[in-house]
């Protein structure tokens, strides 16, 4: 016999000492246990050393087999230990009630010593077939979620490696990025419960705009030094350049997005850096789209990328407080940007100014 069918550990219960004594010697070659009553089945089965199949009278006094298995199949711990009936019963309507309770097999009393050890054999097989199994499977699902996390890391990586393209020919920093990202984040957050932003409710749409928000400036790129870096104002035909980073950063991050078959997280930051320069009222650009029309991703980036330049040092202005870029915002209400996230905005403006403190330049 195969060494680990030797190992397998058998309990036999029976309420007469013969039959167990003659199931015994039938199946010598495996290890083996025994109980006379279900309360003793129940104590061996729930300790340290729990048998690998049970061989299961069903008529006992007190407690009968088909309680015994009732409880055995209920319990994470035992669930999954195969229980063969052993009775004198050959009702179909017996074996029937007893197979919907989980048992695996039936044999008939008086037993034939060469089925009993077939049946045993079989079950014990398919049992180190299924544990087995359940190993390579939780193997297989360890090293997807570690391949995806590798993956989410690399994508992240590639995100802000593209991100700081930008950064580095507009005098941002790294720390604009991680503090857009998070106001967007608890916006959203905040935001989910709304109706009017049902599509928030989906925590992956979320996760996907907050991985996206650090693209939203991406085709700056594009842009010239000579207008992206002018310390004065700029010209009329300078800012319509500027103005075109919008579609840049659009067109780049399409033909990344059609390439993944439109699946993946870039169509949320192929819509942020299209629309965070749109306004609610239609005065922004480059579309001039107004109010719902500006997709949410766009709103949440609009106000976030707004209240972070107003706080943050730039060449043509100092830092404002965050009072001052509050009070800008509030008169941007209805004008510049979406009402309700305005209003998320006030009831969160600590966790605002908590962000911008720790992410500081």
């Amino acid at each position: 016999m195969d060494e680990l069918l030797k190992n397998q550990k058998i309990l036999i219960v029976d309420d007469t000492p013969e039959n167990i004594d003659v199931l015994g010697g039938i199946l010598n070659e495996y290890k083996r246990t025994f109980a006379l009553n279900g309360k003793k089945v129940l104590e061996k089965v729930f300790s340290d050393n729990p048998p690998d199949l049970i061989l299961l009278d069903v008529m006992m006094p007190e407690m009968d087999g088909y309680e015994v298995c009732k409880i055995l199949k209920q319990d994470y711990r035992s669930k999954n230990i195969p229980i063969i009936f052993i009775t004198a019963k050959t009702d179909v309507e017996d074996e029937t009630y007893g197979f919907s309770l989980g048992a695996v097999d039936y044999i008939n009393k008086p037993v034939n010593p060469e089925i009993v050890k077939a049946r045993v054999k079989t079950h014990l097989m398919l049992k180190i077939a299924n544990e087995k199994l359940e190993k390579q499977n939780k193997y297989l699902e360890k090293e997807v979620e570690r391949r995806t996390e590798k993956i989410a890391q690399t994508e992240d990586l590639t995100i802000r490696t593209l991100a700081s393209l930008a950064e580095t020919r507009d005098n941002e920093t790294g720390e604009h990025i991680l503090r857009t990202q998070y106001y967007v984040k608890v916006l959203a957050e905040y935001l989910r419960d709304n109706f009017k932003y049902k599509e928030l409710k989906d925590e992956k749409v979320i996760k996907y705009i907050f991985k996206s928000a650090p693209l939203h400036d991406i085709g700056k790129v594009g842009v010239p030094d000579k207008i992206l870096l002018k310390p004065g104002k700029l010209t009329f035909e300078e800012f319509e350049e500027m103005k075109k980073h919008t579609i840049y950063g659009r067109d780049a991050l399409l033909k990344a997005d059609k390439a993944l078959n439109g699946e993946s997280f870039l169509h949320y930051a192929m819509e942020i850096a299209y629309t965070h320069h749109e306004k609610w009222d239609g005065t922004g650009y480059p579309r001039g789209l107004k109010g719902e029309e500006i997709p949410v991703s766009g709103r949440l980036m609009a106000l976030a990328d707004v209240y972070d330049a107003l706080i943050s040092k730039r060449i043509y202005k100092p830092a404002f407080s965050h009072e001052k870029a509050k009070e800008i915002i509030l008169e941007g209400k209805g004008k510049h940007f979406d009402p309700d996230i305005v209003e998320a905005f006030i009831v969160l403006e600590e966790v605002f100014k908590t962000i911008a403190k720790k992410y500081k330049d």
